[in-house]
């Protein structure tokens, strides 16, 4: 390319976007600790499935029914972000994570 742009190599799965950038837009990268992501080893079984773990509580809502109201919990699962939370009965995430429910004074 010319003294003003630079072609750059791109990861497939940002094929999309353009890979030709002026130079006005590129920036010397420092090195921080902090960018480096350590993940967790998740332990597989033999048939291929792991054990999921809830993290965190992040949200409560009741979902009302006919006839009853049934509390549910938002669940934030390991090794999931939190865009892949899931909502679960508040009961039964009491009797199997109860250390997930902090007491309220």
């Amino acid at each position: 390319m010319g003294e003003v742009e630079y072609r750059i190599t791109l990861p497939p799965n940002l094929s999309h976007v353009h890979n030709v950038f002026h130079v006005y837009l590129l920036r010397k990268y420092i090195a921080n600790p902090s960018h480096i992501l350590s993940a967790e080893p998740i332990q597989v079984h033999e048939d291929l499935s792991y054990n999921e773990q809830p993290v965190e509580i992040l949200d409560y809502k009741e979902q009302i029914l006919r006839t009853k109201t049934i509390p549910l919990v938002k669940v934030l699962w390991r090794n999931h972000g939190v865009d892949e939370a899931t909502w679960e009965l508040e009961e039964a995430m009491r009797q199997e994570y109860p250390y997930l429910f902090k007491s309220t004074v």
